[in-house]
């Protein structure tokens, strides 16, 4: 079971999801049966077994009822952790600038164990740095009020702390297309900066392994938009695929989601290897 005190409420709604979707096939009921159960649908059980919905203590029993799970401990501990889950992240105050459809993805975000991302257009925002972030949020937000855009950066700065916290820091393997370093967003001395950060990044944190995809590799298949892998330490959780859009996300699921997963190991053997690009970095720094 998730160590509640480490797992974010994201982790821990997936888990309780998880569970009791085992107890479901186990006892061969169907999501429309266990969702008439808890006076719903079938569709807001595979939401639940996603965890992408919060849990109610008293659905979580009747499910349970419903099972056929009757042992008190499994029971309270199954209680415990719909508690724990209701607690919010610290990334929930800043919900009134993030669209609910973020909010999701940066709680996966930090209840991760490792993250792998490809990124065409900007610099991952794990690793950008206070001026190219303030850059970026300007062009996606130009019509937001000041304070809007300074908490937008403080979020931003502040979800990098997976990256360098002292214990069990978020595994982080960036692959980057050159089109995004060759962009100069905010100017050349804060791309600069940017670039000088990344070789700092991948030369002094073993938790970061950064891939620069150069214009040489060609044409393939991620070019319409970055990707995203989420991966959690319990074995039973399965990897998400998280897919950013301009006013949205995507989370595909099943083989859909494989193949994303099939296209980022195939981006990870085309791009240079971390060596290589701690190379071709200082090279960009050297012609510019």
């Amino acid at each position: 079971m998730l160590d509640h005190r480490q797992a974010g409420p994201t982790a821990l709604r997936m888990q309780i999801g998880a569970r009791l979707r085992r107890l479901r096939e186990d006892k061969g009921i169907g999501r429309a049966e266990a969702g008439a159960a808890i006076r719903g649908s079938a569709s807001k059980m595979c939401r639940l077994e996603l965890g992408r919905h919060g849990f109610k203590v008293r659905d979580v029993l009747d499910l349970l009822d419903l099972y056929g799970l009757d042992d008190k401990d499994e029971r309270e501990g199954f209680i415990e952790l719909v508690r724990e889950a209701k607690k919010p992240g610290w990334w929930q105050s800043y919900g009134d600038i993030v669209p609910g459809w973020f909010e999701q993805y940066i709680g996966l975000e930090q209840s991760a164990t490792t993250i792998r991302s490809y990124e065409v257009q900007y610099i991952p925002g794990l690793l950008q740095t206070f001026d190219y972030a303030r850059a970026v949020i300007g062009l996606e937000h130009h019509d937001a009020a000041y304070d809007g855009l300074e908490r937008r950066l403080k979020l931003r700065m502040a979800r990098q702390d997976i990256l360098r916290r002292a214990v069990s820091p978020v595994r982080f393997w960036a692959v980057i297309d050159e089109a995004a370093l060759r962009r100069p967003i905010g100017g050349t001395a804060t791309m600069r900066a940017q670039i000088e950060h990344l070789i700092t990044v991948a030369e002094s944190m073993p938790n970061v392994k950064v891939q620069l995809l150069p214009f040489s590799a060609g044409g393939h298949l991620a070019l319409g938009g970055p990707i995203t892998v989420v991966r959690f330490a319990e074995h039973d959780l399965d990897d998400v695929v998280y897919l950013e859009q301009l006013t949205g996300a995507r989370y595909p699921e099943g083989r859909e989601a494989g193949r994303y997963q099939e296209i980022m190991d195939s981006l990870a053997i085309r791009a240079a290897s971390p060596s290589r690009t701690l190379a071709l970095l200082k090279e960009m720094l050297t012609d510019g």
